[in-house]
């Protein structure tokens, strides 16, 4: 499902992912683990197709995104990779609803499938009653169930979150957890999480170690 080959990245002099290269088969839920400037996010942002790499390549499904023009790129992100940001990243003048929306009417979809198609989810995430309740009047955990919905709205096959958890209490933290493995066996996605949380990581059928900019184990 992705397949990572000796992917290396520099910012200036500083070189920040040396030779990287995993595989994650579809259905699986993967952790990335490992300290602050270990390179977790860097390769999550390569993964994702927000950064490119100095070196090497990323394969997803078979598409060898290396090969995509950035118009390609950008419509290949849109359909098939859903991310899932610490910070949740909403619109703040739109409701849950319409922010669940916005990556299906990017596509071009049909309106009113996205729509329906929002709505189960939301029901889904059990938030179909905060719908129309904009970002500032949700909770921590109401706002990251809506970025999750969005992620997920255009049915992508890879799931990418960087701390999808780091802003939210021990009970939501939880909650957030468990749905990311319901979400798994419901529409049998994969996922890479980059996470400090220790709970997460030991849940997931998989961890990566980074240290350094390089895969320790």
């Amino acid at each position: 499902m992705i397949i990572v080959e000796n992917i290396y990245k520099k910012f200036g002099d500083l070189e920040i992912l040396k030779d990287i290269s995993l595989r994650i088969e579809k259905g699986e839920i993967v952790s990335v683990v490992g300290r602050s400037g270990a390179g977790k996010t860097t390769l999550l942002q390569i993964i994702a197709t927000l950064l490119k790499q100095d070196s090497g390549k990323v394969i997803i499904n078979n598409t060898d995104l290396t090969k995509l023009s950035d118009k390609k790129l950008s419509k290949y992100r849109n359909q098939n990779i859903g991310i899932i940001f610490q910070f949740h990243n909403l619109l703040p003048e739109f409701t849950a609803l319409e922010n669940v929306c916005i990556p299906g009417y990017i596509a071009g979809n049909n309106t009113k499938e996205v729509t329906d198609k929002a709505l189960e989810l939301l029901e889904f995430l059990n938030i179909t009653n905060r719908k129309a309740h904009r970002p500032s009047e949700l909770s921590g955990g109401e706002q990251q169930r809506v970025a999750v919905a969005r992620a997920l709205i255009n049915s992508p096959q890879v799931i990418l979150a960087d701390e999808p958890s780091g802003n939210l209490d021990s009970f939501h933290k939880s909650e957030l957890h468990n749905l990311f493995f319901k979400l798994r066996d419901k529409y049998n996605q994969t996922f890479l999480i980059v996470t400090h949380d220790e709970q997460l990581a030991k849940m997931s059928d998989r961890v990566i170690k980074l240290k350094d900019g390089q895969i320790l184990n």
